[in-house]
């Protein structure tokens, strides 16, 4: 690896219904393609070494309802705070440790519910970012996610529920995709991600990439 090429740490596993393997494959490919060392793996002993962590100039994180130890949940926010930046998307970053909330309190969000379970629905492009450049309103089918998100995250895409299924968030407008800061390091969501196939849709793909690269450091 040169010494001003960018280092990715994709760490993967959890819950299998998520498509871990594909999903980050996927984004483990583009950033390649972007000249990124990526290091793609299902191993959280890459958690332990905090030297080593903090070498990454990303990390990913695509693991649903998994399990982390006190020290790797230390070592992988200080890397963070110091600089490293972290992205993801779905479950795999949105309920990754549930039990972590100092970990939620990085990410900025933790999923809670997806009424109607898959279904059609629409994201709204919100703000003009890097992130969002050529990307437009699209339409996805599939889970539509509700999340308790921080006040401090900056929404980049929201989707609207209709109250089909739960009457009372009829209304509600939720965030899709986010970034937030967290010490030195920069943050990326989104929400968008249910198995490999949601990023068949090009915008959503899209999002997904150029937020990735923008948590860079």
């Amino acid at each position: 690896m040169s010494d001003n090429q960018k280092q990715a740490l994709v760490l993967r596993g959890g819950w299998d219904i998520h498509d871990p393997k594909n999903t980050s494959r996927r984004f483990a490919e583009r950033l390649k393609t972007h000249g990124y060392a990526v290091n793609c793996t299902n191993n959280l002993a890459e958690l332990d070494d905090a030297g080593a962590l903090a070498k990454n100039d990303l990390i990913v994180i695509c693991i649903t309802m998994g399990e982390i130890t006190d020290t790797q949940e230390q070592n992988l926010l200080a890397a963070v705070r110091a600089g490293t930046g972290l992205g993801g998307w779905h479950g795999g970053m949105g309920d990754s440790f549930r039990t972590r909330t100092d970990y939620q309190y990085a990410v900025g969000g933790q999923w809670v519910k997806h009424p109607g379970d898959r279904l059609d629905y629409t994201v709204q492009i919100v703000e003009e970012h890097e992130i969002t450049a050529g990307v437009q309103d699209f339409a996805m089918c599939s889970e539509q996610y509700y999340m308790h998100v921080d006040p401090a995250i900056e929404v980049l895409a929201t989707t609207t529920f209709t109250g089909e299924h739960d009457a009372w968030i009829d209304g509600v407008v939720m965030p899709v995709a986010w970034t937030k800061c967290y010490g030195a390091g920069k943050v990326f969501y989104c929400s968008i991600g249910h198995s490999d196939a949601d990023f068949e849709q090009a915008d959503a793909a899209r999002l997904v990439e150029q937020g990735l690269i923008w948590a860079t450091r």
